[in-house]
Formats: structure tokens, sequence, C-alpha cells
């Protein structure tokens, strides 16, 4: 029987017996070429390429380098699917993990040579989590030539998978350590020799032992200098290589100065040799490091571990969508398949206690979905027929079938990912001045050593040298680049795990400047969840009829309002030419006529409402069940008109409960704020909400364009405005704002359009967040302070001889960690 290749699906030649296992199964490679290829795939997790294919792969070239092969291959679109976003256009964005990231100066350095690619449209770095989000025009430059250039600046840059990133993690803790271990143990020996070399300044010791002793210290410190320091040579070559300077210059230049002058005073058995400060100096420059990455990883693996909730797998039942109805009725039709294989109209079976695979809608069933993952809520929530679920969350006790509405790289979750990645790689202003100061400042330390070293060569050779390694090693401003990436991934990641998505980068920036908040009404101080409390009928239809025929328009809104009418939806009633139109009504027609629905100033815009079409006694309240109007804390809706052919043929009076929180929330704000109310609602129910909240200004029967004026009219009063709304008539005022803050409720295109989701649907989340803002900005200010305070003294002592190279590097090190352990502390809840 004739074998074909695997990969290529060309005949294997007789006599070649190559193989690559590929899901536990030992398949046949054609060439050495294909065998590569196929190796390559599987050592990066990409296996589910083979089974997604739609035609063999090309034959594998065995003369080109494997780590070119494997970048080439990700730009397979089969592959990118699984970890690129794409838009409308050809413009594509990726998450990347970047290896060998040591400090803020490699992210700088990073996206300061990858932004000259032609077709790059922006790339940030995050050092604090060693990724970096890029995006890019796909018909002007490949991704792999985008991880080919950052591989040719010294750093290895993959697809983001949070598993492969815990693993990394894993890997260079190992690294870390094992660097560590060696260092210590052969430091302690080194040590152990000078104690015999200083006491034998005091004894009778002949210079053969004194020599002997030289030479075992020499061959201790190798490994030392060649393996333990290897991380600050490679940081400082890559600087060097671009024609920048990194915070490893002058530490590799100290440590390999001490080292140099040890050797040749060995060699020569002249002069005085340092092996056992050199040692010394390198393992507690290493504790330094250590401890950094440990607190850069806790920062950096809230984030990850959104990705690891993704499940592996989903039973999908069908991927017709025509077939919806046959689907769910055939359960046994089951087939178990990759999670990241499912597209858009897949229906699939969700079990109890299984993770929900992709974003979409319930078709059939009922349970208890915990979504505390997204929203920090741990109470489950009721979902039925026609609620959305979401890539990510826990299904409960009851079986669902849900038809798929994203796929997996456009799922709510792969959002919240992706946009918080680019929130905490932003940089403030602040930063990125601190960033340019950190390249001269570094400028500034390798010649103020070079002047320290010649002052002291003339006035007290001896200490000449261990005063110019002081200076090169205390005012390292590892501290100063790292001042803002650590607190903003920290706060970021605290916010995202109060259900508080984080979407624009300059959020974190601008909050602690608002001085007015503006809020919609309907689902954002009231709950959204609109009960009819009374309806009132104009013509020969029952109150069953007219109830069906306006549940058959709203069906096309999302509209909080909408939502009270749907359990009146009779699906017999088929809806044609339906319009929506933003803030006022639906128009459509239903069996020839033509019917809409919404406020009265829209639908009668210039006339009253003649007492025949609603009798006056309709307005009161005597028509709405007095139970309803005695609960605490509602608010009347103003009539919602049914017309036909222009003619009233019914009005809906609504209920919308105030939300619990509203009015501590608004308390709060006004001890050093302005509070708007800006609605659409007429200005009669404004003031009946107002009368139980505490706002300032209260505006009521508003157009998207009139909230916008208003917001300006603010604006040029000298306000910074946040605006919080829901609904879609929102979303053209966000762009008026300074930030734009979407209920989680809210209809997609509002919180598309936002700076800020509130995932948890919670009032109180808005002071959360400003307090987190308040707090993260006072935090970045400390860390500057302690960074600028630190090498501003530092650097004088050192030079005039007060530091000895222990008590720098002590200082440099205990200077990086204060700022990080110092930015940690946005991760606790607060009290308040």
């Amino acid at each position: 029987m004739t074998n074909h290749c695997f990969h290529c699906s060309e005949t294997v030649p007789a006599g070649i017996h190559l193989f690559v296992t590929i899901g536990n199964n030992e398949q046949p490679m054609c060439c050495i070429g294909c065998q590569a290829v196929a190796q390559t795939i599987v050592d990066n997790g990409l296996t589910q390429y083979y089974t997604v294919r739609t035609e063999p792969a090309n034959k594998g070239q065995t003369l080109v380098p494997e780590q070119l092969q494997k970048n080439k291959l990700l730009d397979e679109a089969v592959l990118q699917s699984e970890f690129v976003f794409q838009d409308n256009l050809q413009n594509k964005e990726a998450i990347l993990t970047v290896d060998g990231i040591s400090c803020a100066a490699c992210a700088w350095l990073i996206e300061m040579q990858i932004s000259q690619l032609t077709g790059l449209l922006n790339i940030n770095v995050n050092a604090t989590s060693q990724r970096a989000t890029v995006r890019w025009r796909d018909d002007q430059v490949k991704l792999s030539d985008i991880l080919l250039a950052i591989e040719n600046i010294g750093y290895q840059a993959l697809p983001f998978k949070a598993n492969d990133a815990e693993l990394r993690n894993k890997k260079q803790s190992k690294a870390f350590i094992k660097r560590l271990g060696i260092s210590g143990i052969l430091m302690m020996q080194i040590m152990m020799i000078a104690v015999g070399l200083y006491f034998g300044v005091f004894s009778d010791m002949t210079e053969h032992n004194k020599l002997y002793l030289r030479w075992v210290s020499f061959i201790l410190t190798l490994p030392i200098i060649s393996y333990s320091a290897l991380p600050f040579y490679i940081g400082a070559i890559n600087a060097l290589k671009v024609k920048r300077l990194s915070m490893d210059v002058p530490v590799s230049i100290a440590i390999l100065l001490a080292f140099s002058a040890s050797v040749w005073a060995t060699i020569t058995q002249q002069g005085e040799v340092y092996f056992e400060s050199v040692s010394m100096f390198t393992f507690l420059l290493l504790i330094g490091k250590f401890l950094e990455f440990r607190a850069r990883s806790r920062a950096a693996q809230v984030s990850a571990n959104l990705l690891k909730l993704m499940p592996m797998t989903a039973t999908r039942l069908s991927t017709a969508a025509n077939d919806k109805q046959q689907v769910i009725h055939q359960i046994s039709d089951e087939k178990l398949i990759a999670a990241k294989q499912l597209i858009k109209g897949d229906i699939v079976l969700i079990k109890p206690g299984e993770v929900v695979p992709a974003d979409g809608i319930i078709l059939t069933g009922e349970s208890q979905l915990n979504e505390a993952m997204l929203s920090g809520e741990q109470l489950p929530i009721n979902k039925t027929i026609n609620d959305k679920v979401f890539a990510g969350t826990i299904n409960g006790d009851g079986n669902i079938t849900v038809e798929v509405k994203k796929t997996s790289s456009e799922s709510f979750l792969s959002q919240l990912i992706r946009l918080s990645e680019k929130s905490q790689a932003h940089k403030p202003k602040l930063a990125r001045l601190s960033d340019k100061i950190a390249q001269y400042f570094v400028a500034l330390i390798l010649l103020t050593s070079i002047a320290t070293a010649v002052y002291w060569q003339q006035h007290l050779p001896d200490e000449a040298f261990w005063i110019t390694l002081s200076v090169l090693v205390a005012t390292c401003p590892c501290a100063l680049s790292l001042a803002t990436p650590t607190a903003l991934t920290c706060a970021t990641t605290r916010l995202n795990r109060e259900g508080i998505m984080i979407k624009s980068a300059h959020v974190m920036e601008t909050l602690p400047k608002i001085d007015c908040f503006a809020f919609d009404k309907t689902g954002t101080l009231t709950t959204g969840q609109f009960t009819i409390a009374h309806v009132e009928v104009f013509s020969e239809h029952n109150k069953t009829e007219i109830l069906a025929i306006a549940a058959a328009l709203e069906a096309h809104s999302e509209h909080p309002i909408a939502k009270a009418f749907s359990a009146f939806r009779d699906f017999s009633i088929k809806t044609t030419q339906v319009k929506v139109r933003s803030g006022k009504g639906i128009t459509g027609e239903i069996e020839g006529m033509s019917y809409a629905i919404g406020k009265k100033t829209w639908l009668l815009p210039k006339k009253k409402l003649p007492k025949q079409e609603l009798p006056e006694q309709a307005v009161s309240e005597k028509n709405i069940p007095e139970q309803e109007l005695s609960k605490k804390e509602l608010v009347k809706k103003e009539s919602c008109l049914l017309t036909v052919n222009n003619t009233v043929i019914a009005a809906f009076y609504l209920l919308d409960e105030v939300r619990t929180e509203a009015k501590d929330v608004l308390e709060r704000l006004n001890r050093d704020n302005n509070t708007l109310l800006l609605s659409g609602d007429s200005q009669t129910a404004c003031d009946v909400l107002s009368n139980s909240l505490p706002l300032n200004n209260v505006y009521g029967g508003l157009s998207a364009n009139d909230k916008m004026q208003k917001i300006k009219q603010a604006e040029q009063q000298g306000y910074t405005i946040a605006m919080t709304g829901d609904g879609v008539n929102d979303s053209p005022v966000f762009g008026a704002a300074h930030v734009s803050i979407a209920m989680g409720c809210g209809a997609d295109i509002t919180k598309s359009g936002s700076d800020i989701i509130l995932l948890n649907n919670k009032l109180t989340s808005i002071t959360s967040l400003l307090n987190v803002a308040k707090k993260t900005r006072r935090i970045i200010f400390q860390n500057y302070l302690w960074a600028f305070g630190y090498n501003a003294i530092v650097l004088p002592l050192a030079v005039m001889g007060y530091i000895t190279p222990y008590m720098a590097v002590i200082g440099m090190s205990a200077s990086s960690i204060l700022v990080i352990t110092n930015s940690l502390r946005l991760l606790k809840n607060s009290k308040r």
C-alpha cells in the first residue's frame, strides 16, 4: 500500500522511514523538511491545524531555518484564527508573549525598533506581564515579519496562550533559581577562600599558597560570570546593538570590570583580587531580579488566568442554523470537537457543570450560570430561552442548547483580555517622559563613572576602582522605569477582578481629573427592568391583541422598555418594514397596516391628544393598580403609545425601579463633583426621580444631540465630564464626554463605544473606579518620588566614596523592589 505524507500528502519515497507523533499516532513524512515543519507545529501546540485545514500543506523546505519556518507557519489563516483578531479592514491584532524582557527599558527598546516597520499600526509592550499587543496591516506586513524583527534585537515572541505563558513563567522561575543556586553556593566557597587570603596577610602564608587560592577563586567565579550573570550581558548587548542604553549596560560594565581586574591581578601576581566581591555582587543582583520577576508574575497572573477559563472541547449538535428545531430534538447526534473550531451558527449542547465554549443565545432549556469571571458577582444568574451566554462562564444544574453568535477570537472574554492588555500597556505622559529621562540618565551614569574614576585615580588610587563600581551600580534607574507600568498593571488587574473592564488606555490618567458625572436615567440610575403597570385600549382590539402587536414591534429593539413586552410575544404575528428610531420608537407593518410604538412627543409632536383617543382619566394614577403605586422607589413612566395609521389605539404605563445603591453613590460623588441627569424621558418623570435622588441638575426630554450639547456646555464651564449610560441613544453622547462608562446590561453598540464597561452592572463600581484611579495616581507619584529621590541622594554619595559596592547593590535592588511592592498594594481590596 502506498504511503502519503501526512503533512503535504505527497507519496513517501521507498526507503524513507520518517515519522512525527501527532495526536498520539505516528504519522509518515516524506522528507526531513516536512518532518521539521510538522514537529514544529506539534511543539507549539498547534496540531489543530491538521484537523481544520482545507488542503495539504506546502512541502517543507529543509534549507529554511527552523525558527523562520515556525514564524511563516503563523501566517496561516487557519492558525491565526486561534489568536488573531481582524476588523472589517485589513487590520489585524494579536497579543504576543515576549521572552527576555528584564525591565521597562527592554519594552521601550522593542517599541522603538518595531514601530519602524512599514504597515505596523501600533505596538504596546507591557514589561510587567512580558506581553505585547500588536496591530498591523496584513497587506503590508506579515506577523512572521514582526516576530523576526523582534528576534533580530534579541527577544523571542510567540502568540500569547495562557497555559504556555504559565509554563514559560515556571521555566523562567526555574532558570532564576538555578542561577541563584549556582552563584550562591560558589559565592560561599569564594568567600571562605577570601577569608583565608585576608588571614594570610597576618601570617606566614607563602606566595605559592596565595597564588593557588587566587586561581581556585578564579575557577569558582567563572560559572558565576559566564552563566549566572548572563541575563545582564544579553540585555546590554541587545540595547547596544540598536544604539540604545539600558539599565543592564552599567551593571554589566561593573561586573566585567571587577572580574577583569581580578584576572589581571591573578595572572601578573600584582595588585588585589575581587572575586568574592564579583560573586556577591552578582548574587545580590540576581536576588533583586528574581524578586522583581515574582512580583511582575503575580501582577500579570489574573489576566492570564482568564484565558485558562476557555474550555478545550465543545459538544456540537449541528452546523446548519436552518435546522435548529430539528437539531434541538435530536441530542443523540452530538459530536465532541475542539471549542476553537466552533463558528457562528453552530448549535452546541452545554451540560450541567460544563464551561460555555462560545458567546451565544440559549435556544432551549434553562439553568443558572456563574459569571463571576466576567462580572465579579459570585451568585449564579438565571438564564432561559433567548438569554445571552458568554464563553468561559460555568453552567449550573440544567441542560441548555446554545446557538453560537461569536467565534473564540471574537468572544467577549477575548475582547476583555485584549482591551485589558491595551490599557495596561498604555504609558501616560509622565511615564513616556520618565523613559526618556532614564535613557539620558544611563548616559549620565557612564560619564559620571568615567569622571569619578579619573578623579579618584589621582587622589586615592587604591579606592578609585571601588568608588567607580559603586557609582555604576547604585544609580541604575530601574525603579524609575518600573514606576508607572507596575502600578497600571496592578490597577487594571484589580478592576478586572471586581467586574470593571477598562477599554481605553487614557482612562486611568483621565479619571482623577473628572469633576462632573452625567447619568442617563433608564437602565442606569434605574434598573431598566420595566413592568407594565397598566394598559389603556382605545380601539376594537382587546388587551391581549394590543400587547402581542406591541411585543412584535419591540422585539426588534434593544431598549430596556422592549424587555417588558417580551413575555407577550406571539410568534404568529409577522412584522415587515421595521425601522428602529433611536430615542423615539419603532415603526413597522403588520398585515398591511402601518404601526408605530414610542414616545408621545414623537408620535404626536404638535398637538394634544383628543379626549376620544386618550381620555383624561387614562393619564391619572387612578387607572394604575394601587398595590403597584404603593411600592417604594418606583418611578412612573410617561405614556408609551401605540398607533395604527397615525391613530392612537393604546397607551402603556410602565414602572421602573430605582437602583438601591443609586442614592449612596450620588451622595458620595456630590462631595467633590457636580452631578447631572441627562435623559430622554419626560421632564416630569425626571423630576419625580430627582425627588428621591440627590442630583445637582436634572434635564429631561433630551435627544442624543441635546445630551451632547449639555455636555459641551458643561465643558465650556470648565468641567471634565464622565458620562454613564446604557442605551443605543447614549452611544453618540459618549464621544462628547472625556470618559464614557457603559452599564454591563446595556446595548452592544453602547458598550463597544465606551471607555469603561461595568460588567457587574453595579453603580457602586463608579466610586470604586474613582478610588482606584486616584490611588493609582498617588502610588505612581510615590514611585517617582522615591525613584528620583533615591538617585538624587545616592549619586553624590557614591561619587564621594561614601557608598561601598555591597551597599550599592542592596540599595539598587531594594529601590526596584520597593516600587513594585508599593504598586502591589493596588491589588488589595479597599476597605471603603
